[in-house]
């Protein structure tokens, strides 16, 4: 959700739920590699 986008901690636990053991380090590496700036940077204001 754009006003609410998941932290790097928060999609490293949804993705070891989803059975990806994946330490927030490498999830922020990642999304670094991507292009895809923080959660904060992506929070969308109303």
């Amino acid at each position: 959700e754009k006003t609410r986008p998941m932290s790097d901690e928060a999609l490293a636990r949804e993705l070891k739920k989803r059975g990806i053991d994946i330490a927030r380090r490498t999830v922020v590496k990642y999304r670094q590699q991507l292009g895809v700036p923080p959660a904060r940077r992506r929070k969308v204001f109303r």
